[in-house]
């Protein structure tokens, strides 16, 4: 693990201490820099559960990627850095409220004094990481996150205002993976015509004042409570976009 590049890479500059504070500036450090994008999956590229060729894909060619390449490199991140860092599987709720299969999302548990979950490949969620403490708000800007435990194991719930209703991110358990775990499900989403990747392009950044998304042919632009949304009409348009935005060079 070349750390130095990598760290170039998500513009980190700081204490490289295993502590929660920097596990905290390096999370948000990455969410910032490395997109949330599924274009490998519609560019025909195979996506590879391994150090190497997503060190090659994230930081040598300055791509993003979905959960398994993110938080897998990130946990690989962490560990070159003396950080005690393991990998957990993950079943999302979808739009009808049911959850997943499991290792349909892979999240990181980091142990320190105390213990924390980190996820830099949710897309827009959580930008800083949650102490592992059951039934306890954690706020982070406007928004709201608790972990709550039951029979199936550990929920993540957010709740976007004050007075809004708590809604389930992901189910987790606290068993430790590998990536070849991961493969079956990392196959499913890259070929399944039933997966949400497979549907249509998706690439997604954290800004330091909202978001900027690509989703299918339009680009969305959040600051604050503001949100622009832009109809691209043609791939030159959904090209420079990449490249303006993203940093990403099209195929």
């Amino acid at each position: 693990m070349d750390t130095t590049a990598y760290l170039e890479r998500i513009n980190f500059k700081g204490s490289l201490l295993p502590t929660a504070e920097t596990l905290r500036r390096l999370h948000i450090a990455h969410l910032l820099t490395v997109p949330f994008e599924n274009l490998s999956i519609h560019w025909g590229e195979p996506i590879i559960l391994d150090d190497e060729a997503l060190f090659e894909k994230v930081v040598m060619r300055k791509r993003g990627g979905f959960c398994y390449e993110l938080n897998g490199l990130f946990a690989s991140l962490l560990r070159a850095l003396g950080f005690d860092v393991v990998m957990l599987a993950g079943c999302v709720i979808n739009d009808r409220g049911k959850f997943g299969p499991e290792f349909d999302h892979m999240a990181l548990m980091v142990t320190l004094k105390e213990q924390w979950i980190a996820d830099v490949g949710f897309g827009d969620s959580f930008r800083e990481p949650l102490r592992l403490v059951n039934r306890w708000e954690q706020k982070q800007g406007k928004y709201a996150y608790c972990i709550e435990e039951d029979s199936s194991g550990r929920l993540i719930l957010t709740r976007r205002n004050e007075n809004g209703e708590w809604k389930s991110l992901y189910r987790f358990s606290c068993k430790p993976y590998q990536y070849s775990d991961y493969k079956k499900m990392c196959h499913y989403h890259q070929t399944s015509s039933e997966s949400h990747f497979t549907q249509q392009r998706i690439c997604s950044l954290a800004t330091e004042k909202g978001r900027i998304t690509l989703s299918g042919t339009q680009l969305i632009i959040t600051q604050g409570c503001e949100r622009q949304v832009q109809e691209l009409v043609n791939e030159e348009e959904y090209a420079e976009v990449l490249r303006v935005h993203f940093g990403i060079e099209p195929h």
